[in-house]
């Protein structure tokens, strides 16, 4: 069974020629097939660790892409918070346009009103200076308006920004990049933490499971307390019931002992009127 098609057919032909031959050639056919079953054994061995490495690799695949998916989901809203700065930008780049224009329109009618006192007031000097006064003033309020003011620090911001992504965009394409190694270091940290704040949650398990067995005590001596007190005070109603009970007797045999000397007086006072008379 173990000798293969072409082997099984050269048999037939080497036994006519000599036996010996035959015995030698099936040794030499079972070497062959024990160095091809070896050979194929070290093959499966070296398939399997290929294909572990290989799943290695695809984990390792993986987990570059979430971290490159990361990176894009930054860059995409650093470029989102770029494009609204840019909107913004825009619009300040407007509305400086519009008060330009406006400004433009007033400095024609300051050029005009200056022509037409020019010439209504040729000979008055002192106006013409706070004219040349009012157009200096104009130019400082112009240069120091908020919009320009605003303006300037939104192109700053921008020009910022796309340093920034720059230099992203050179940390992602070097693995030894300072964002890289900052994320690891705030995993680590956030690690640390995670660890201290379970050692401090389960420290507080522990307090709080002997603060309930310490209350649990407590409340179960209360309670024999509450009931022995209950009982005193019991007894102290009864003993107090009692009390005005016997009072309420002596009050009432009082009473009845002033109506009998109230008799025996009256009785008294008849007699010694008898005796009297």
């Amino acid at each position: 069974s173990f000798l293969c098609p072409y082997s099984s057919a050269l048999l037939p032909k080497m036994a006519k020629q000599n036996s010996p031959s035959l015995i030698e050639v099936v040794k030499q056919v079972a070497e062959q097939q024990h160095s091809q079953a070896s050979e194929i054994e070290k093959s499966k061995t070296v398939l399997f660790q290929l294909q572990a490495k290989f799943q290695q690799l695809e984990k390792e695949m993986d987990s570059i892409l979430l971290e490159t998916k990361t990176t894009e989901r930054e860059i995409y809203l650093q470029d989102d918070a770029i494009e609204v700065t840019k909107y913004h930008c825009e619009n300040l780049e407007a509305q400086v346009k519009a008060l330009y224009s406006e400004n433009l329109k007033l400095r024609r009618d300051a050029e005009t009103v200056q022509e037409e006192f020019e010439m209504t007031f040729a000979r008055n000097n002192e106006y013409r200076e706070k004219i040349k006064a009012h157009k200096h003033l104009f130019w400082e309020m112009e240069s120091k308006m908020p919009v320009m003011i605003q303006l300037a620090k939104k192109k700053t911001v921008v020009k910022a920004l796309k340093t920034k992504k720059e230099e992203l965009m050179r940390d992602l394409q070097n693995p030894q990049g300072s964002v890289i190694k900052q994320v690891q270091e705030e995993i680590t940290l956030l690690k640390r933490e995670i660890t201290t704040l379970k050692e401090f949650i389960n420290k507080k398990s522990d307090f709080l499971e002997e603060e309930k067995k310490m209350h649990a005590k407590l409340r179960k001596e209360i309670e024999v307390q509450n009931k022995r007190y209950n009982a005193i005070l019991k007894r102290l109603h009864c003993q107090l019931n009692k009390l005005h009970s016997n009072k309420r007797q002596q009050h009432w045999n009082v009473q009845q002992l002033e109506k009998k000397a109230a008799e025996l007086r009256k009785c008294l006072g008849v007699v010694q009127l008898h005796s009297s008379i």
